[in-house]
């Protein structure tokens, strides 16, 4: 499926801001099933932009504003080739052992209801891959989505307690009772496309990863009930969301702070017409 992404980023401050430095991890890389056509970044003000990597491989760009603002808006844009590989993830240009993703962070840490959430997965005929499918299935149909009652601090355990949340707090569930189990497990943030129609988003979407075997590492939405397909666009990876978010970043002054997200994903003008003839 070819794919067109448009995520814009919107900060406007109350007081003049100065000082401004962003890190954004943003920008996708070129693996198997998954062909990065083009991308590019806009800054509306004068800025200056990094390129470089992480230490789980992701690429980034650091973001530097000097001058005085009022208002900072950055748009990211693209076009990506990607195809269904029944959630095998193959072919990274960087990537680490998978035992690194054992280690469990502030948000991931498993607590009571966690653990009750594990003990619910049973095994089936291939120990690790039934679990992990079970375990994606059980959060689907026992949590409710919800976008008002969790936040970007909220942790694992917070939202397997309360049973609601986003795609941030299923992909946390997640990955806690993976780690739980042995299984090594990460946060993988990126881009959905939405067949229901629903091109236009508030956010970017997350869901994990986590090792099986000989099959390496397969991509896993809690959030949709599936194994991540060619709707899918890879973006970055962590331990949590905080290492895999796509802003982070710091300023001087500037009061109070309105963040406007806004993101569209949809097929290509291209592939759509294609489709149409066929």
């Amino acid at each position: 499926m070819q794919l067109s992404v448009r995520h814009v980023t919107t900060y406007s401050y109350a007081q003049p801001a100065w000082g401004l430095i962003q890190l954004l991890r943003a920008t996708p890389a070129s693996f198997t099933g998954q062909n990065v056509l083009d991308w590019r970044i806009d800054v509306d003000c004068d800025a200056r932009l990094r390129e470089g990597r992480d230490g789980y491989g992701n690429i980034t760009h650091m973001l530097y504003v000097d001058k005085p603002v009022t208002r900072l808006s950055v748009s990211v844009t693209g076009r990506v080739l990607t195809e269904d590989r029944a959630g095998v993830v193959q072919g990274l240009p960087q990537d680490l052992p998978p035992q690194v993703f054992c280690r469990a962070t502030p948000l991931t840490e498993a607590g009571p209801a966690i653990e009750a959430l594990a003990r619910t997965v049973e095994a089936g005929p291939d120990p690790a891959l039934g679990r992990l499918h079970h375990l994606n299935s059980r959060l689907y149909e026992a949590m409710r989505f919800d976008t008002t009652a969790t936040g970007a601090d909220t942790t694992a355990e917070q939202a397997a307690a309360a049973g609601h949340g986003v795609c941030q707090d299923f992909a946390h569930m997640f990955i806690a009772a993976a780690r739980l189990l042995s299984i090594p497990a990460r946060y993988i943030s990126g881009h959905l496309f939405r067949r229901d129609g629903a091109h236009v988003q508030e956010a970017s979407h997350a869901w994990a990863e986590a090792w099986v075997g000989e099959l390496g590492w397969v991509a896993f939405d809690p959030a949709n009930g599936i194994c991540a397909d060619d709707a899918y666009v890879r973006v970055a990876c962590g331990l949590d969301y905080q290492g895999a978010a796509p802003v982070a970043g710091a300023r001087s002054g500037g009061g109070a702070e309105h963040l406007a997200v806004e993101v569209a994903v949809s097929q290509t003008q291209q592939q759509a017409q294609f489709q149409a003839q066929s």
